[in-house]
């Protein structure tokens, strides 16, 4: 077990230094942080004393371990934009962002998993067809098109929730969580239901070709034969089988959420990490989009990890195999 952990944390440890690498050339061979940075009128002694500041006179690999040891300290460098500190600006939007993905999961699991355990078990029931006919939708249809319909629906036509914002935030040291405020639920429904759309459609299709296949499998066969209820079968042996792959999915699913939220958060102006990096595209904002490609690394190697790790807990043969 010990041999099987430290071996995913190296290898999540050289991707996340390569990831690091990748966004370090993007940051020095991209943009003039000094025209950023400097005024139109600023000295040659001034702009000498930025360039040794932000270590431009030193060699590639001396600026990259120096890139990684201030991002090791939480110094991400400055942004061009704002001429805030990236790592100001990445806290600040990072609650929403978090706040968002974890309520689209918390839809995605409350109605993808029933309904695909559903579709699994009775493939051929009407109510089965309908379920598959709406995830068909919902894998077709692009975010922003879900979002603009859930919009004039809900909050154009029903007058029921806000289109954009969100809502009444509270505090609670550097976390500001909507959470905790009518407002704030009212204000993130419509933008996690978005979210989640493709997820909840993608884990229904899986779960259903999981439960199909396992449902053919000799072991099923050899459970039925034994006189076993269909139920038993179904949802003890069946689903138990299913659950490797659908951790696996459930994990990336939230990795994509947090990572691909751009589109979704720019629709309903929520203030969250999408929307920043948006913003630093359109104004070449180099820092804060190297830190976020950085942040998505992360946020993808850690739930990989995380995921990788729960493997022994839920499937022992796992560890099996790696001997």
């Amino acid at each position: 077990m010990l041999n099987y952990v430290a071996s995913r944390v190296v290898q999540t440890a050289f991707v996340l230094l390569v990831i690091s690498f990748i966004a370090f050339l993007l940051v020095a061979n991209i943009g003039d942080p000094l025209a950023a940075l400097l005024s139109a009128d600023a000295t040659v002694t001034e702009r000498a004393e930025l360039v040794a500041r932000l270590g431009l006179d030193q060699p590639l690999l001396a600026r990259f371990l120096h890139f990684l040891g201030n991002l090791l300290q939480g110094d991400f460098g400055l942004s061009y934009r704002t001429q805030d500190p990236v790592s100001q600006l990445i806290l600040e939007r990072m609650p929403a962002t978090i706040e968002l993905a974890f309520v689209s999961l918390l839809i995605t699991i409350a109605v993808g998993v029933p309904a695909g355990i559903y579709c699994g078990v009775n493939p051929n029931s009407y109510f089965g067809r309908f379920i598959m006919l709406i995830s068909t939708a919902g894998i077709t249809l692009p975010n922003f098109v879900v979002g603009l319909l859930l919009i004039a629906v809900f909050s154009v036509q029903l007058g029921l929730l806000p289109s954009f914002g969100r809502g009444d935030v509270v505090q609670i040291g550097f976390w500001s969580t909507g959470l905790l405020s009518v407002s704030g639920w009212r204000a993130i429904l419509l933008p996690a239901a978005t979210l989640s759309t493709f997820q909840v459609a993608f884990i229904i299709r899986m779960l259903r070709t999981q439960l199909m296949e396992v449902g053919q499998s000799e072991h099923i066969r050899f459970a039925r034969a034994r006189g076993l209820s269909e139920a038993r079968i179904w949802y003890v042996y069946a689903i138990k089988n299913t659950l490797l792959p659908v951790i696996t999915m459930l994990g990336l699913q939230l990795g994509n959420i947090i990572a691909f939220s751009v589109v979704t958060e720019n629709v309903f102006a929520w203030p969250g990490l999408g929307s920043l990096f948006l913003q630093s595209i359109q104004a070449a904002d180099i820092p804060v989009i190297a830190i976020y490609l950085i942040f998505v690394g992360v946020v993808f190697m850690v739930i990989n990890l995380v995921v990788e790790l729960l493997y022994p807990v839920v499937d022992a043969r796992v560890l099996r195999r790696q001997s």
